[in-house]
């Protein structure tokens, strides 16, 4: 919660000093900068490259701070490491009461540790001592040294001084204490505000292991060698999948027959998630190379068709009626006119499914596949690799963003009319 507060306080504050600031610094003189209505033009609103800076400055600041990253100067409290101690106090089947003290020795998960030498006391409630690593929790059995035991009858009262019954806690200086309900105590230390690396590593871990994998491959084979068969079925998939739904979309565009014969179909099959469709691929196609193809095909197929059908649904009427008025058959309508025109829409659909074959395609490496950035996911996660299962998402989004850009690079290219009349 508190990074997002944070994530929230940035955005805001960065808002107000670029508008106020460094924009003036940095204005366009173009034709954009020359309109006199901006709002509701799309072709207007152009990414704030500020923005984008501070944005992915903040994420890796806020990653680096509650990961303790040596990479970032400012860290949010991490967990206690070191010495620490609790008072518990003993009640006796007679009434009689002793305190006794547990000497802690809280240390970083996977370093060496020795035991304090502590003195036992003299009361019937023996001093204990217990070593425990950060982030984790360690149970106590309290009475293993007392002189009056749990099968005696003996019971804990209180932690440092706080009545305290079985079911029960107490909030010390030393952390967290728990009485459980057969009356051996929970020690947990404070965790501070910090992610343990188990669940979220900071980043100089992830890219080690990116430096690591690289040059040693995981599961047989390279870094390399996963991502570029992870590109080859998410390209082969998306593009067999555009090359049957975008003519099947100008059908349903232009055909009422089409229409009414293939809209059931889509629209039943678009809301279907492609990861609903892996049982029955397997059935059908099996667990190789193909069933991962058939897979990213569906998963391109239905958008690529409702983007097509959309953009010839949105071509301005009056510019066919324009065109029959000069004379054009419907082949040149198709050609010079329909199909221009649709282009924006079918760009967008296929910035979509190409976002939605990189999402499946992790779930298609899952059945069977010797590689692949998905595949090598799911078998990190098993051994709760963290680092490993970072990397392949942000190499997964590297990679899926750099292909958006190049379909924004092309269709800045191929279609240079959008947003014009």
């Amino acid at each position: 919660m508190i990074p997002l507060l944070l994530y929230v306080a940035i955005f805001v504050a960065a808002f107000f000093i670029v508008r106020l600031g460094a924009r003036k610094m940095t204005e366009r003189h173009d034709f954009t900068s020359l309109k006199t209505v901006t709002f509701g033009d799309e072709s207007a609103v152009r990414p704030d490259r500020w923005a984008s800076v501070i944005s992915i400055v903040t994420i890796f600041l806020l990653w680096g701070a509650f990961t303790g990253s040596k990479w970032v100067p400012v860290h949010a409290p991490g967990p206690f490491i070191g010495d620490t101690q609790f008072t518990y106090t003993a009640e006796a089947p007679d009434g009689a009461r002793d305190d006794a003290t547990v000497f802690i020795r809280v240390f970083e998960v996977g370093a060496d540790v020795t035991e304090p030498e502590i003195d036992p006391g003299d009361g019937f409630a023996k001093n204990d001592v217990i070593t425990v690593g950060a982030w984790r929790s360690k149970l106590l059995l309290f009475d293993q040294n007392d002189e009056i035991t749990r099968k005696d009858g003996a019971r804990i009262v209180a932690i440092d001084g706080q009545p305290v019954e079985p079911g029960g806690e107490v909030i010390t200086d030393a952390g967290r204490v728990a009485v459980t309900s057969k009356g051996s105590l929970n020690y947990e230390p404070p965790k501070g505000m910090q992610m343990e690396p188990i669940w979220l590593p900071p980043p100089e871990a992830v890219v080690a292991r990116v430096a690591e994998i690289a040059s040693e491959g995981y599961q047989n084979f390279t870094l390399w060698e996963h991502l570029g068969w992870s590109l080859y079925r998410v390209v082969l998939g998306f593009i067999l999948g555009a090359a049957v739904g975008i003519p099947l979309g100008y059908a349903m565009g232009l055909s009422d027959w089409f229409r009414g014969w293939f809209d059931p179909i889509v629209e039943f099959m678009r809301p279907v998630p492609p990861l609903a469709l892996i049982p029955l691929v397997i059935i059908w196609a099996g667990i190789g190379e193909s069933g991962k193809i058939i897979l990213l095909f569906l998963a391109a197929l239905w958008i690529m068709t409702i983007a097509a059908r959309a953009g010839v649904s949105g071509v301005n009427i009056t510019k066919v009626h324009a065109a029959y008025s000069l004379g054009a058959s419907r082949w040149q309508i198709l050609r010079h006119v329909i199909i221009p025109n649709s282009l924006p829409e079918i760009f967008t659909g296929a910035r979509v499914a190409m976002g939605v074959c990189w999402g499946t395609v992790v779930a298609a490496e899952l059945v069977a596949a010797e590689k692949g950035a998905g595949m090598m996911i799911m078998v990190a996660s098993r051994f709760q690799l963290t680092d490993i299962v970072i990397m392949g998402i942000i190499l997964i989004g590297v990679i899926g963003y750099g292909i958006d850009i190049l379909f924004r690079i092309a269709e800045r290219w191929l279609v240079p009319w959008k947003g014009r009349s």
